[in-house]
């Protein structure tokens, strides 16, 4: 039987009334990446021996009654910056070729416990420092980028190599690729996921989280690997709640604002066009549409780079000395440049952090604020391989990198939960997103927003065919 077309949900489903079995799942995703991979090259270690093996286990529990929860018995995969003991962690780079994990990194033990069969480790862009992923392809087009840095799992997912996966986001590397592969991805309140045993990029801006096909299942995911982890100094002891419950309540009277400034200023014809569709949808299903301002948005770019390069740094400053021709030639760059940056610069970022997320909260603050944002994910689908700049239509340029992560990276410095989900296909049929932010640890918020706007929408019944 295929599956491909199945949600998470439905496939949890139909293994609870024994009309799937975790092995044939398994066996089916195992298939569609082997097939796809020459194309796509989406994994970094394709983990077949062991996912049958856990396959194979989950089917007699299963069998016998003991179910974990929504996630026993489904195929996922995670980003190979995420620690798996016994295999390698080699964040898409050769300075880790010889970087093999002793324990589990928070995140994989709790797929583990809650019975998810892990299928494999998927590409990132080296170390995660970057929104392109150059190893991997986009499922849609392959001569386009699946955006990065979790360009690996986005684009398998999409692909229908497994059901969801797990990301990371610094700067956008959860939404970013999500958007440019047509699925959901959801970057969590910052300290909402451990973060321990999971590579890092800047520990003041990363988070982890997951990619999915819906938003549904994305709620899923999320309700196994939110939680508190000593272990991680940011993690926030706070309720799990369900988030699956509510999530189909609708949004009649739910306050929405759109930005009059920064995330519109530079787009896409197309893009913008979906967009702009998407939030008068989300006007007809009851939402109230509301102009706001963003506070500070000059200092969006400059506080992200302010942070990001020298915290990255001062992870790398050992490797880099000792194995600096092996990194790619960006990743070096980014690298040696965060080291020229002075800690006066430095504390002067976090201090203007602070003020940006003083004015997000007061946008947003409960009873008399909006209750979310709605913006574009992406200023522009999926770039071709090896194009450095967008042309906007007023004849200016922007840098890949630069367009991509100007529009999420407010999400990353504010630490607000942010959620994408496709709105539509632009040029060359590539899909495009939008994002929904919510105020802190309220998922369950932008989960139902979300969800709503999906519900409207048949785009996710549609599948590139690699």
């Amino acid at each position: 039987m295929t599956t491909n077309m199945l949600s998470m949900t439905e496939a949890a489903a139909k293994l609870r009334a024994g009309e799937l079995s975790p092995v044939d799942l398994t066996e089916d995703c195992l298939g569609r990446i082997h097939a796809n991979e020459p194309a796509l090259n989406a994994y970094v270690t394709v983990t077949d021996e062991l996912a049958m093996e856990t396959a194979r286990t989950t089917e007699t529990e299963i069998a016998s009654g003991n179910l974990r929860g929504p996630l026993h018995g489904i195929p996922v995969c995670i980003k190979d910056l995420c620690d798996m003991a016994g295999l390698p962690t080699t964040a898409s780079s050769k300075v880790r070729h010889d970087h093999f994990a002793e324990a589990d990194s928070a995140v994989v033990a709790r797929l583990k416990g809650a019975g998810a069969v892990i299928v494999g480790k998927t590409h990132t862009h080296e170390f995660a420092y970057g929104i392109s992923t150059p190893t991997t392809r986009n499922p849609w087009n392959t001569n386009h980028i699946p955006g990065g840095s979790s360009g690996g799992t986005g684009a398998t997912v999409a692909a229908c190599g497994c059901f969801a996966g797990v990301g990371s986001d610094t700067g956008g590397s959860i939404r970013i690729p999500a958007a440019l592969c047509g699925v959901v991805g959801l970057k969590p309140s910052y300290g909402r996921v451990s973060r321990a045993g999971v590579t890092s990029l800047s520990w003041s801006l990363d988070h982890v989280g997951p990619l999915a096909r819906t938003v549904e299942d994305a709620a899923l995911m999320l309700g196994v690997l939110a939680g508190y982890d000593a272990r991680d100094p940011a993690s926030v002891d706070v309720p799990v709640p369900d988030y699956t419950n509510g999530i189909r309540d609708g949004i009649a009277g739910t306050r929405i604002g759109v930005p009059t400034n920064y995330y519109f200023d530079h787009m896409d014809v197309d893009t913008k066009g979906l967009v702009e569709a998407a939030i008068e949808q989300l006007r007809a299903a009851g939402a109230e549409i509301l102009s706001v301002e963003l506070p500070m948005v000059e200092t969006y770019m400059a506080v992200q780079y302010g942070l990001c390069l020298p915290e990255a740094s001062a992870y790398h400053e050992k490797t880099l000395r000792e194995r600096a021709s092996i990194y790619q030639d960006d990743v070096r760059s980014f690298l040696e440049a965060g080291e020229l940056i002075p800690a006066t610069d430095y504390i002067r970022a976090l201090r203007v952090r602070e003020k940006i997320k003083q004015g997000w909260a007061a946008l947003m603050t409960p009873g008399t604020g909006i209750d979310a944002v709605v913006a574009p994910t992406v200023p522009a689908p999926a770039a071709a391989l090896g194009q450095d700049a967008f042309t906007w239509p007023d004849g200016s340029e922007e840098t890949i990198t630069n367009a991509y992560v100007r529009h999420s990276c407010p999400a990353n410095l504010t630490g607000l939960p942010s959620i994408t989900v496709p709105c539509g296909y632009a040029a060359a049929d590539l899909p495009v997103g939008i994002q929904i932010i919510g105020r802190p640890f309220a998922e369950a918020d932008i989960l139902r927003i979300a969800c709503a706007y999906e519900s409207l929408t048949n785009w996710r019944q549609r599948a590139p065919d690699v």
